[in-house]
């Protein structure tokens, strides 16, 4: 593989696509398991790849250079191999500020909801942060320090204005699962969900459905890939094509 994506189940990756048309290589998905991950990274025989759930922390120690955006958010979605040296960034941050500001979604001054707590998550924590939001508070099902639990979510926060899935409830395969209820939000505008399979999740349709803006995770998808080759092959491309390209697989996917 030259280049190419791994993660853990990728059944439902659209990147191939995506990166086919931004791009004149082969775009390989390679699903690894958790044992096969150390001996991949460690002969590193690729390019460039994008790395997904849920390896986004677990590849940092391979990684001999990381980028300062990376660094900070504490995840890598992106790798370049240059002479044997690995390089770490994270364009997931880029994809998300793309997303938000395509959609019109607002942060700054606003209270968010942050659904997850893994890679994705700090890279979406990260944007919510610098574009100073009054407050952002992460919600998991696994007990961490600065994380609290659905059961104090709904107890206390329900009156946030903006709330966004980083987690995997409600993906292909499972769409009929939610991660949350949205009937006790009602002080919620906006319902952002980095879920790109399928194109509209249960969530962000009910979030239509309440009169919520509801924005599913294609966006987001193409955007960080076009910020990803553009590490890949050390060049520029004009935003411009991420509209077009999330147009056509929109409408190919709807289909």
């Amino acid at each position: 593989m030259e280049y190419g994506l791994i993660g853990e189940k990728l059944t439902h990756s659209f990147s191939k696509d995506i990166h086919e048309q931004l791009a004149d290589y082969t775009y390989d998905i390679t699903p690894l398991t958790r044992e096969e991950l150390p001996s991949f990274m460690e002969k590193h025989e690729f390019k460039a790849i994008n790395v997904t759930i849920p390896y986004k922390q677990t590849v940092i120690p391979y990684i001999d250079v990381m980028n300062d955006s990376a660094k900070a958010i504490g995840a890598v979605n992106t790798i370049v191999n240059k002479d044997g040296k690995l390089y770490g960034y994270n364009t997931d941050y880029y994809g998300f500020l793309y997303m938000c500001r395509h959609n019109g979604v607002e942060l700054k001054d606003k209270k968010v909801l942050v659904l997850g707590n893994g890679g994705a998550s700090k890279a979406v924590c990260a944007v919510v942060r610098n574009e100073n939001a009054a407050e952002c508070i992460i919600v998991d099902i696994v007990p961490a320090e600065g994380v609290i639990t659905y059961e104090e979510c709904l107890a206390k926060h329900t009156d946030v204005d903006i709330i966004i899935n980083t987690s995997p409830v409600g993906m292909y395969p499972k769409v009929d699962a939610s991660p949350l209820d949205l009937t006790a939000f009602t002080r919620c505008t906006a319902v952002l969900d980095v879920i790109y399979n399928p194109l509209t999740t249960k969530l962000t349709a009910q979030a239509r459905e309440l009169g919520m803006t509801g924005v599913n995770g294609l966006e987001m998808l193409v955007a960080q890939a076009k910020y990803a080759v553009e590490f890949f092959l050390d060049t520029r491309i004009d935003d411009s094509v991420i509209d077009g390209i999330y147009k056509k697989l929109y409408e190919e996917k709807n289909n």
